[in-house]
């Protein structure tokens, strides 16, 4: 308790935990269920019933533990106007998740002051649980059947300080497509040892993990990127997005082991 009062962060990780524990209780209810209600939304993007349950569940408990705090999520929208805001992406990989593919995740984050300071990625389909917050580490729990927090192991990112023996990721093609920003992926795929397409927050966590030294990806949201920062830092790397701007607040991401950013950042920017 004395150690809390220094560091209040700690008590806010230990809700975004919990808040996890909730969300994997509901949202695997829901997964390969043979009546889930799948609907498209005005951005043409899908949501299922497990997205709009667990960001509710979520909500209902942050307005009893935390009520004075701003809340933005994906499928609710914003609400209030604290310095400090919980940002929730419900089920990052929805297209997964209503196809029966285990790659989704619900991402929980607490921003203060426009950073994100605590992030919890949970992913109850792959049995795998990442978390970060700042000055605390970044730590991977990959028993989520065992609650004791011992057997969490800490994480960090590779020591490679070159692309040419990298591995990367870099998203769906489509959507660079969409911006016109082919021609750099086709150049980081070329320099880069090996490559990958795998979406939404996995090759983050490999980036923390270390198994990866670099992911990007573009037509995000913040609540897609906030989780991910605390985790990514905390294990020694590094957040942008494709401009270099930090924090979660432009339309794109790229996360690095620190020791190759410049060098992917000035190929994705034509450099």
């Amino acid at each position: 308790m004395a150690y809390e009062l220094l560091h209040p962060i700690t008590a806010d990780l230990r809700l975004a935990r919990q808040l996890a524990d909730l969300a994997d209780e509901v949202s695997m209810r829901f997964f390969n269920s043979r009546d889930l209600g799948v609907y498209l939304k005005e951005d043409r993007t899908h949501v299922t019933d497990g997205d709009r349950e667990v960001e509710r569940v979520i909500r209902e408990k942050l307005a009893d533990a935390r009520p004075s705090d701003a809340f933005y999520g994906e499928e609710s929208g914003r609400d209030g106007n604290s310095r400090r805001q919980w940002v929730i992406d419900p089920i990052d990989g929805t297209a997964n998740f209503m196809r029966g593919v285990p790659i989704w995740a619900t991402l929980i984050a607490l921003v203060v002051d426009g950073h994100p300071q605590v992030g919890v990625v949970s992913a109850p389909a792959l049995n795998r649980r990442w978390w970060g917050a700042t000055g605390l580490g970044a730590y991977l729990d990959d028993d989520l059947s065992d609650s004791d927090t011992a057997t969490d192991r800490r994480i960090e990112v590779s020591g490679i300080t070159k692309l040419s023996e990298g591995q990367i990721n870099y998203g769906s093609l489509k959507y660079w497509q969409d911006i016109n920003r082919v021609e750099p992926i086709l150049q980081l795929n070329e320099r880069a040892w090996r490559s990958r397409t795998i979406g939404d927050f996995w090759p983050y966590m490999l980036v923390a993990e270390g198994a990866f030294e670099a992911s990007c990806e573009v037509g995000l949201a913040p609540y897609d990127m906030a989780a991910l920062i605390p985790i990514i830092e905390e294990a020694g790397g590094t957040f942008t997005s494709v401009d270099g701007e930090p924090g979660c607040w432009g339309s794109s991401a790229v996360a690095t082991n620190g020791l190759v950013h410049d060098e992917v950042l000035r190929v994705l920017q034509g450099r």
